[in-house]
């Protein structure tokens, strides 16, 4: 633990955390920035077109999640690599994942978009919704195979410690996106004024110009470390599977999990629908920190284990979980303190806003333990146990979560606050098995 060395070495380690963090954080800022500002757009247009976009973009999270895993896998064996001092190599884990991109993305593009007529309805009965939500969510789907090389470029970027590029490429993105979105939701300039639709167009143009940035820039910095030169042998591709599949499919799980919940969020109305679809915004928003944290943690972890010294990478999961805490801490104040008046940036009718007002106060309240997890969980995933992060978070979350939050609304009566208390609960007893494994140390032994 860092209380055991120097002062300025515990500087220096702080220094580093925030080095690797604070680009990583910018960059998901600006995503959550612009699901902010999508959704105070589409706030204009009604209760039903936001919970049209909150359920058609939880939908598109579930199928982008299928690729996520991407973006882990490269970034632990990318970090590995410049660890062990193989940096000529630590592209190569790259031009792998942008492979099973292709591979994966394209069909399974070309069937949910056939699919998302019917598939929809399923996850909000409410005709208004779903007539504005189905080609919104069409024209998101149509990007999934760009999705899945970009998490690759994110993952490789990260792991060689250069996230700036991260940070870099989206801010641009999101500020092409934003702009996009204004036009065609409200027709300015002369377009054509298309609504929620628009809002699909708009961020479904920002993804291919997000996978052409993000192809120049490797161009341009990781041609020296094997970036098109060559997939990885047949050991590495296994091992890139290996790592990609479970943390996909924990990604996708989570994604999905949050549709059903949106799913029982309806049952209860469109008017809890619409406020948890703010809710959420605003706390992927808040959490932040932790993401970004987490995300150098499996940098740092990854590359002390390429260096033969499990004991150092221990110490980077503990230095970055305490930090997180801490900043964590503060911004949950913040939500406490001034829930209403954030709500009501997004939230125009009265009853909707107070309906997510103590929700989000409970968040924070339990942020700062809830970080900790967020940490230890990419921690563990950069140390290449994605399989037992898969297991923790499935359980948690489909074992315990759902089924609750299922029985309190159709047998019980009870709404979004109640949803909300058990949400809580979950996440905090997830933060508390990382916690557990973390220290077990298990995860030291595992090869990437």
């Amino acid at each position: 633990m860092d209380e055991q060395l120097p002062q300025s070495d515990r500087r220096e380690r702080r220094r580093r955390i925030l080095t690797l963090a604070l680009p990583i954080i910018g960059g998901m800022l600006s995503q959550n920035l612009l699901n902010l500002v999508d959704t105070a757009m589409v706030g204009a247009l009604g209760d039903s077109a936001l919970a049209a976009t909150g359920v058609g973009g939880f939908a598109f999270f579930m199928a982008i999640a299928t690729m996520m895993g991407l973006s882990a896998a490269v970034q632990a064996m990318a970090a590995r690599r410049i660890g062990e001092g193989r940096t000529e190599e630590a592209a190569i884990p790259l031009n792998g994942a942008l492979l099973l991109a292709i591979l994966f993305g394209v069909p399974f593009t070309v069937a949910l978009v056939w699919a998302t007529p019917w598939l929809f309805p399923m996850l909000n009965a409410d005709p208004e919704v779903y007539q504005q939500g189905i080609p919104y969510l069409q024209f998101r789907l149509a990007t999934l195979a760009l999705g899945g090389m970009a998490f690759g470029f994110r993952g490789f970027f990260n792991g060689i410690g250069r996230p700036i590029v991260y940070m870099r490429t989206l801010m641009i993105t999101h500020i092409v996106n934003i702009a996009l979105n204004y036009i065609f939701i409200f027709g300015a300039f002369g377009a054509p004024k298309l609504g929620v639709v628009g809002a699909g167009i708009g961020s479904a143009i920002a993804t291919f110009v997000a996978a052409c940035i993000y192809g120049f820039q490797a161009w341009l910095e990781a041609r020296d470390k094997g970036f098109l030169r060559g997939l990885p042998g047949r050991n590495s591709m296994r091992s890139l599977i290996g790592l990609s599949v479970p943390a996909s499919a924990q990604q996708f799980l989570f994604a999905a999990g949050l549709t059903v919940m949106f799913w029982i969020i309806g049952l209860v109305s469109t008017q809890a629908t619409a406020a948890a679809s703010v809710l959420v915004n605003i706390m992927l928003v808040a959490i932040l920190p932790g993401v970004g944290m987490g995300l150098a943690a499996a940098t740092l972890v990854g590359q002390a284990l390429g260096r033969g010294d499990p004991d150092d990478a221990e110490r980077w999961g503990w230095d970055v979980a305490r930090l997180a805490m801490v900043t964590l801490g503060l911004v949950g104040l913040l939500g406490i303190l001034f829930a209403k008046p954030v709500i009501g940036i997004f939230l125009r009718d009265p009853d909707t806003l107070q309906l997510a007002v103590l929700p989000l106060q409970l968040f924070g309240g339990i942020i700062a333990f809830d970080s900790v997890g967020l940490v230890l969980m990419n921690a563990l995933l950069g140390a290449g146990a994605s399989r037992q992060t898969l297991i923790v978070s499935v359980t948690t979350q489909w074992g315990l979560f759902l089924p609750a939050a299922y029985l309190l609304v159709t047998f019980g009566g009870f709404g979004l606050l109640e949803i909300w208390i058990a949400n809580a609960a979950y996440r905090l007893i997830q933060a508390a098995l990382y916690t557990v494994m973390w220290r077990r140390g298990r995860w030291r032994t595992l090869k990437v």
